[in-house]
């Protein structure tokens, strides 16, 4: 699966949020400072050039939609950075969690219930 900039990342977390949305309404999703109409219809066209997301026309107006959901570019992401940063190893990946303090004890305990529950 391609990768996406911070920019285009931000304007999907938008576009998954509105599931249909139209230029004007993305850009009223985006956080402060909103960037200009012309830089967000620019990153649009890129992401569908990247086929993440999808346009309805309505005379001169576009509707955009995501071909991609946010689940599968999270699974994907999740598992670049693992092999990226970890060898691989989500094994590894959780150790650097817990021991930069991002997952508790507790959370490991839920999550390992969570795996048992699904297994």
């Amino acid at each position: 699966m391609k990768t996406l900039t911070r920019a285009e990342e931000q304007i999907m977390q938008a576009i998954w949020k509105l599931n249909k949305a139209f230029l004007r309404e993305i850009v009223e999703e985006l956080p402060n400072p909103k960037p200009h109409q012309n830089t967000v219809a620019t990153i649009l066209k890129i992401l569908v050039e990247k086929e993440f997301v999808g346009i309805t026309v309505f005379g001169r107006t576009h509707q955009y939609y995501p071909l991609v959901s946010k689940e599968t570019y999270s699974k994907g992401s999740i598992k670049s950075i693992v092999k990226g940063y970890f060898e691989g190893s989500f094994s590894n990946a959780v150790s650097f969690m817990v021991k930069e303090n991002n997952l508790s004890i507790h959370e490991l305990e839920l999550l390992l219930k969570q795996l048992k529950k699904n297994k």
